[in-house]
Formats: structure tokens, sequence, C-alpha cells
């Protein structure tokens, strides 16, 4: 899953500013229609005009429960790490530093684009089923910080995350530290990912210094009086070293979390970057790659995907880059916003 938007805005993500304390606030999801025959439509909680970032989290996407088999050709990214959490189904990624595995449920894809990387995704179907299988997961993308952008791509899989159990809880944990556990997972700035599951009064320990979001899956959480249902993503805010909340009976949600993120950001569709030059040479350079053979692909910024030519029928070809509008992109600091 990624951002294939055929006309995509750019997203003015400022630095963040130290200081903003508890709080509770409700993000609506944006549907976001992908298009093409996928015919697939993924809720958007990240990046919003007021709320570009959580720590180095720039980008959330979630999809399903439906029946649509992803099926996304191969696409560029710099800039940014991605991060594959599948719910329900199973999906095949395949990059251009060789990679080529199955993730399914409980198990973590992380993506570190560096200076640039490409990849492909496809549902995994299996043979003996006539009816597409349920599909659900959550597609979120990190911030490189400056000294970590331009680094070298590389990609790597957990299938045995740690796990904290806590009073009335349960919490998978993805990236970052949660609870004293650790994830395994390459991270380049202060961060946390957990998937917890829980019911009735919890006291999830968080980091002061970070600020922290929560998005409700299933059930329903009241956080200091605020209902949070499956959709918006509750805005938490820094400063607490305790997240008290009552949650429905076996109510699933993902926490999210890091240091402010001290540097501007400008997204433009599945680029992270600091400047309207680097955005444009980005999309100069993936379009100039789908003009040259195989060989010469290869070693370009962007790399190859192996197992999409013109021989591999419906998974052949690539996603050429959409046209930039017709304005310099400009980054933004923090503040009031037009």
């Amino acid at each position: 899953m990624t951002n294939l938007e055929p006309a995509p805005t750019e997203q003015v993500c400022p630095a963040a500013v130290e200081g903003q304390g508890p709080c509770v606030q409700l993000w609506p999801e944006r549907e976001v229609p992908l298009g093409g025959v996928r015919a697939m439509n993924v809720y958007r909680t990240l990046p919003q005009r007021g709320l570009p970032t959580v720590g180095a989290w720039c980008f959330l996407d979630s999809f399903g429960p439906d029946r649509v088999a992803m099926s996304v050709l191969p696409h560029p990214h710099c800039g940014l790490q991605t991060v594959t959490w599948p719910l329900e189904g199973a999906v095949r990624h395949r990059d251009s530093v060789g990679s080529d595995v199955v993730v399914k449920p409980g198990e973590l894809n992380i993506m570190t684009a560096g200076n640039g990387i490409s990849h492909s995704e496809f549902a995994v179907l299996p043979a003996t089923q006539e009816e597409i299988p349920m599909s659900r997961g959550l597609q979120l993308w990190v911030a490189l910080p400056d000294a970590h952008r331009h680094r070298e791509p590389s990609f790597e899989q957990h299938r045995d995350l740690p796990v904290v159990d806590g009073e009335g809880f349960t919490a998978t944990v993805m990236v970052g530290e949660f609870g004293g556990v650790l994830s395994p997972a390459t991270m380049f700035s202060p961060i946390v990912g957990a998937d917890i599951t829980g019911s009735g009064a919890l006291a999830l320990p968080l980091r002061p210094e970070f600020e922290h979001a929560v998005l409700v899956l299933d059930g329903q959480l009241v956080i200091d009086g605020v209902n949070v249902t499956a959709g918006p993503l509750a805005y938490l805010g820094a400063g607490r070293n305790q997240l008290r909340v009552e949650a429905e009976p076996d109510t699933r949600f993902m926490l999210l979390g890091g240091e402010p993120f001290g540097e501007d950001l400008l997204m433009w569709w599945n680029f992270v970057g600091r400047t309207h030059d680097e955005v444009e040479k980005a999309r100069e350079e993936w379009e100039a790659q789908g003009l040259l053979d195989d060989d010469a692909a290869a070693t370009a910024r962007f790399g190859l995907v192996r197992g999409h030519g013109p021989d591999a029928g419906p998974e052949a070809g690539r996603i050429p880059a959409p046209p930039l509008p017709g304005v310099r992109l400009k980054p933004r600091t923090r503040g009031p916003q037009e």
C-alpha cells in the first residue's frame, strides 16, 4: 500500500513545536479513492493540515475490511520508512534491494527508502479459493531525519515481535519501546508504535517527552471523558507519564508516538523531502528510469523490482509519477496556517 492518488497535493509538514501538553483532539479520517483497476479506497488520518506529524510518524492509511485484492505495481519512495502492518490477509512484497517476502497478520515489514527505493505489493490469493479473501491493514510512513534520509535503502521483516502483558491489556510492540520492551525493528528517531487489545480500566505507560496519538481499530475507548471510536485519530499531546482509558471489551487500538519531529518536511506523492527542487528531481529520475533497460534501471537511483517485466501478465509494468502542480512547493514553519 502506498500513496497512489492520481492527483496528489503537496503536504507541507512544518517542524513540531515543543510545549503541546496533554489533550484529546479528534482528527477525522479522510476517504481517499486510489482509483485504477483496484477500485480501492483507504482512510487517511495523517498527514492533516493542522496535524502533519505525530513524532516522526507522517502518514497513516487504514484499508478494509473488504475483498479488493491489493495489486500495486512498482513505485518509488525516498526520505522515509514504510511500516506495513496487515490485520487480515497476506501481502507479497518485492523491492529493488532484492526482497521477496510475504507478510501476514502479526508480522511487520519495515522498508527504509533512504535516498531511493522502489517496491510492489500484491495480495496473496489462495489457488483453490474462488472468492477473494478479506483484506485489512495499516500502512504508515516514518519520516527519516536529515542525518539518515540519504542513506542506502534497506528492508527487514520481523515475524516474532515482543509482547507486553499488562493489567487488562496485551500490547504487541511494533517499533520503538513500550512498557520497558524494545522492538527489534530498526528506526532512526525516538518513536513508539504498539498494537494493543484491552478491556476495562487500563493504565498504559508513556514517555512524557513523546507526543502520542491513538487510532481505534475495533471497539471504543474513553480518554479524559472523550469517546473515541474507530475512524478518527485521537491526538493526545505530550507530557503524559501514563494514559488512563476505559475500554469496551476487546477493544483494539494503535498507540503511536515519538519525540516531536524538529524538521520541516515537504511531502508529495511518495517522496518526503525538504524542498521543491528535491521533489522535482526525484520525480524526474523515476520517470527517466522508465526509459531504461533492466540492467541500467537496476543501477539507477530507485533500482529495479524484479518480476514485473513484459512477460509478467497482469503484474507487468510500473506506476508513472503524476505531474507536479503548476506552482513551486514550499515548506513553511509550524504556526498559524492560512
